[in-house]
């Protein structure tokens, strides 16, 4: 009995065949960048413990591995935002590479007030990864931002479509993910609260519950001091998502 429970884990984990390099594990909200403004943000995250067995010939597993995201970012408008992710990835045996390059545009044509209000936009993001780190090299990101913030609640919601590009994959029915932050102020300057990251699966088809990548962390925002961060552990909640990761997030002053 043991062994055929083992055995169906296995396939379920196997079946996941959306696998990507978490480089970015975030929930956007409606952060922008004012006109001219240049921002760098370093993505850092860490699997203790995860899948290491390849959904794909080729791929590199995050088990015990660790992702390294410069991001690069300049606003165009009050609405319009520009950005550049350089993915890099460093594995448990030591050896270290540039995974590739993605570039972004945010549009946020709705935003809060003052006091705080309601919010809604829309990221579209170009990844060009190398083989081994994405089963589809080519792939494009629709990701809709909408939610609400005031001076005690912060609450995001990002529905996500994947688009595969390259030639060898279907590029005719994309992934479907969501991302979701509910934090809530504890000190000035500092929230807390879960994040929730689920991937569906293709959207003519679902994956079933153990096949989907589903993961909830437990998340603090520390937007005080002369670095301002994100921090959170996260914990999967089917065989087909990495038992646990830690992730962090640094805002690189340039004053």
């Amino acid at each position: 009995m043991a062994a055929a429970v083992a055995a169906l884990a296995a396939t379920l984990a196997g079946a996941a065949a959306h696998a990507e390099l978490e480089d970015e594990i975030q929930v956007y909200t409606d952060d922008i960048n004012k006109p001219g403004e240049f921002h760098l943000e370093l993505h850092v995250n860490n699997t203790p413990e995860g899948r290491s067995a390849p959904d794909y010939p080729g791929e590199v597993t995050p088990n015990h591995g660790t992702r390294i995201n410069p991001e690069f970012s300049y606003g165009l408008t009050d609405a319009l935002e520009a950005g550049m992710y350089i993915p890099t990835n460093l594995q448990s045996n030591g050896a270290y590479s540039v995974a590739g390059s993605k570039l972004r545009l945010k549009w946020m044509p709705v935003r809060p007030g003052e006091h705080g209000g309601w919010y809604a936009g829309e990221n579209v993001e170009l990844s060009d990864l190398a083989k081994k780190y994405s089963e589809s090299r080519l792939t494009m990101e629709f990701r809709t931002i909408g939610g609400y913030h005031d001076d005690t609640w912060l609450i995001a919601f990002n529905p996500i479509f994947d688009l595969n590009l390259s030639p060898d994959t279907d590029r005719r029915n994309p992934d479907f993910n969501i991302g979701l932050k509910v934090s809530r102020r504890i000190f000035q300057g500092v929230l807390l609260g879960p994040e929730y990251y689920s991937d569906f699966g293709h959207v003519r088809h679902f994956d079933s519950w153990g096949a989907q990548n589903n993961m909830l962390y437990l998340v603090t925002d520390v937007d005080r001091g002369p670095l301002p961060f994100q921090f959170g552990v996260g914990r999967g909640l089917t065989p087909a998502t990495d038992k646990w990761t830690v992730k962090a997030i640094f805002e690189i002053p340039f004053d």
